[in-house]
């Protein structure tokens, strides 16, 4: 073989070895198949308004009026607001007083855009005895904040009434029953009343 042919044969073998090494070389090089898992997250519902406002029993915690000074709870222009509070996701709430007494019972919602709650208030006998509409100012999982009007006509003054969450157990309401609270408490069935004198201011 002349030295001619020979390089020719070698520089043949460096090529065909760089093509090789640029090739994909079987199934180590196949494209894995995809997974649901790695490719996409599962997908979770946002939660709404009134998902926040069932998440947790709350505590009345502070009071700010229209000028932005703290309020005592005991002042009062908003002591009748002062308690702890069970939204259920059933619909039903119970509010009471901070040494356990009931203050009212009935139904409760929160409009879709968070801007709004309604308390609808019953009596013994399942008569509605006041429908209740106050704004919402804030809606966290950290805060529930709605605002009073003493003098409706006068929106110029106003208190903001200051919930944050709470562990404290719903009165009367047993481990077995409801012992995690508003969220496990909605398998009751009764409809919650007022009581008498207690109600009407909250």
């Amino acid at each position: 073989m002349t030295i001619k042919n020979t390089s020719r044969l070698l520089a043949l073998s460096a090529m065909t070895a760089a093509a090789v090494c640029l090739l994909p070389t079987g199934a180590a090089f196949a494209a894995a198949p995809s997974s649901p898992a790695a490719t996409a997250a599962p997908s979770h519902a946002a939660s709404t308004p009134s998902d926040v406002l069932a998440s947790t029993p709350w505590e009345t915690t502070g009071a700010v009026d229209q000028d932005g000074n703290a309020v005592a709870l005991t002042d009062a222009a908003v002591a009748n607001f002062v308690g702890w509070a069970y939204y259920r996701t059933d619909g039903t709430f119970a509010i009471y007083n901070l040494d356990d007494t009931l203050k009212m019972q009935g139904d409760w919602s929160v409009s879709a855009d968070g801007s709004t709650r309604t308390l609808v208030a019953e009596d013994a006998d399942g008569n509605v005895l006041f429908t209740r509409t106050v704004p919402i100012t804030v809606l966290t999982e950290e805060e529930f904040t709605y605002r009073v009007f003493p003098d409706p006509a006068n929106t110029a003054v106003y208190y903001d009434i200051v919930h944050t969450p709470t562990d404290h157990r719903e009165p009367g309401v047993g481990v077995g029953d409801a012992g995690q609270g508003p969220a496990h408490a909605n398998e009751r069935s009764a409809h919650y009343r007022v009581v008498p004198g207690h109600g009407a201011d909250r």
